[in-house]
């Protein structure tokens, strides 16, 4: 007579790094849960500079989606949200190279508080001449709340009032980052390492 056959065990999933990782060949800078914990902290210094008035926030796409989507739900105050894309044109007038800024659709700031969001701030200039352009619009305010700055890529000193991180990191993607628009999804933020450089550390 046979034994019966136990049933075998099953194995239990690895934790020792998220299965989303495509290949390997990225490495989780910010958590998902730094993150969250990071984004409440800029919320709650919103809401203490803007208690008792209606803040406009617009969110500069792609990269502010999730981290302005987590930011408003964590206002206290009474929010109308925008959104707006840059258009920038190369062109040229004889020698001279001209670049021209481009914002759509169009946002009224008029007398109005005004939050601009994005979620990664490099060279800082087209955000520059963002704040330029709302200015000269005459709101009662404007202030910007960033995810990510890299200080070391910056070519004009825009002030971010609300700021995340700061990192020399390259290449990010996650959290709204995305590189030829794959990443986007990815609940934390993580640093693409070259295949050559993943392959010398295995």
């Amino acid at each position: 007579m046979k034994k019966a056959s136990r049933p075998k065990a099953r194995k239990r999933p690895s934790k020792a790094r998220p299965a989303a990782l495509p290949e390997g060949n990225l490495r989780v800078i910010y958590s998902a849960g730094q993150l969250q914990k990071r984004v409440r902290e800029l919320a709650a210094q919103v809401n203490r500079d803007y208690q008792g008035k209606t803040l406009h926030v617009v969110g500069i796409l792609e990269n502010c989606f999730l981290f302005m989507a987590d930011l408003v739900r964590n206002l206290k105050m009474p929010v109308i949200c925008h959104f707006i894309k840059a258009e920038v044109h190369d062109s040229s007038a004889g020698t001279l190279a001209v670049r021209e800024i481009m914002y759509t659709p169009k946002v009224d700031a008029s007398g109005r508080d005004i939050l601009l969001v994005d979620g990664i701030l490099q060279s800082g200039v087209t955000l520059d001449h963002l704040v330029r352009y709302i200015l000269g619009q005459k709101p009662s305010s404007v202030r910007v709340a960033a995810l990510i700055e890299k200080a070391e890529e910056k070519k004009v000193d825009v002030r971010t009032e609300y700021l995340g991180f700061r990192t020399t990191a390259k290449f990010l993607v996650g959290y709204g980052l995305g590189l030829q628009e794959k990443y986007r999804n990815l609940p934390y933020v993580a640093q693409i390492i070259p295949r050559q450089e993943a392959r010398a550390a295995a």
